[in-house]
């Protein structure tokens, strides 16, 4: 077995991996405390906070060399996109950067947008359909690109679409392609096509990653939490009601984890041999992320369930980033079928 296909089973990260991870994570530990997520509320987005992040080079590192980026990996923004969820950072670099690859592949890059000065953003529902859809940065973003049957299209507004309110504090908004100021075919056909589905694999995938640094995140808080509180002369992290759940949520943590780089080596490697990775990585988060923040919550009580908990606020986010991408049932049903499809050809 050489070295290539050992990485399909190894999911370790290298020296460089681990010293991005941790440039990021000490990023946004100076950066994005919780009184900087709280502040973002309104408005879902801390343009200060997403200049310094462009400044890191986090936009320009996910476009490809040809197209004036860096040409990171996916297991790379998967780190990245990790510290994100770990920090709650209210700033749309998944939803951007999944934009500014699909805008890359189609030759329709531009360099504000790979430097970060222009906000994109993508419709990242799988079953979208036609006319107005809810766009998870479309409050913000400077273009925005659909689907509009077999086409991709890239849309520009004179005013912004106004922010929705959402339990992910997103800034959401609805998105009419029919009222877009300035309409731009970027591709047809069934090329088109596949560029844009692999565009929502690595909105899956990456919002997965997010979801892994959110739910350790929130274990690090019950955890921290259970070690100060005592009942009967002892802390209650050594009671089975407390520790049990939390050596779960470890479990799931890594679980995740390995799932998210095993999903985003296949997707840079060999797109078409586990295409349901991606889905996978995504749907599996989605189920246990709101379970294991109510479990944290749950640790902490009365305490945990008051509005200013930072507990709390990881709840929200972890029940409402998913369904940024629609339902995560239509991503299961999507993994029935590509397993279904592979089995009926053995």
């Amino acid at each position: 077995m050489d070295r290539f296909e050992l990485r399909r089973f190894d999911y370790s990260l290298t020296e460089d991996h681990t010293a991005l991870q941790n440039a990021y994570r000490q990023f946004f530990k100076a950066h994005c405390p919780i009184e900087t997520v709280r502040a973002a509320e309104p408005s879902g987005f801390d343009k200060n906070l997403w200049e310094r992040l462009c400044a890191m080079g986090a936009t320009t590192m996910a476009v490809p060399e040809s197209c004036g980026g860096d040409g990171a990996t996916l297991v790379d923004l998967t780190l990245v996109a990790e510290e994100i969820g770990r920090s709650l950072a209210p700033v749309p670099w998944i939803d951007h950067v999944c934009a500014a690859r699909l805008l890359a592949c189609l030759g329709a890059v531009e360099a504000d947008v790979v430097s970060g000065k222009q906000l994109a953003a993508l419709d990242v529902q799988v079953d979208s359909g036609t006319g107005a859809r809810l766009i998870p940065s479309g409050s913000i973003a400077d273009q925005i690109v659909v689907r509009d049957r077999d086409s991709v299209i890239g849309l520009t507004f004179a005013t912004r679409p106004a922010k929705v309110d959402n339990i992910g504090r997103l800034p959401m908004a609805w998105v009419d392609p029919a009222a877009a100021d300035t309409r731009t075919v970027l591709a047809d056909g069934p090329d088109g096509a596949k560029h844009y589905r692999r565009a929502l694999d690595e909105w899956r995938l990456l919002t997965a990653a997010a979801l892994v640094g959110l739910v350790e995140e929130t274990m690090t808080i019950a955890a921290e939490f259970a070690k100060t509180r005592y009942t009967l002369g002892v802390p209650i992290s050594t009671l089975q009601a407390i520790s049990h759940p939390l050596a779960n949520i470890a479990i799931t943590v890594q679980g995740g984890r390995n799932l998210t780089h095993r999903a985003a080596w296949f997707l840079d490697n060999e797109p078409d041999e586990r295409a349901e990775l991606a889905a996978s990585a995504f749907v599996f988060m989605s189920e246990e992320a709101a379970k294991a923040a109510t479990m944290a919550v749950h640790v902490q009580g009365g305490l945990g369930v008051s509005a200013e908990a930072a507990a709390t606020a990881y709840l929200v986010r972890a029940r409402g980033w998913p369904l940024a991408g629609g339902d995560p049932a239509a991503s299961a049903k999507q993994i029935a079928h590509i397993v279904a499809a592979r089995e009926a050809q053995v």
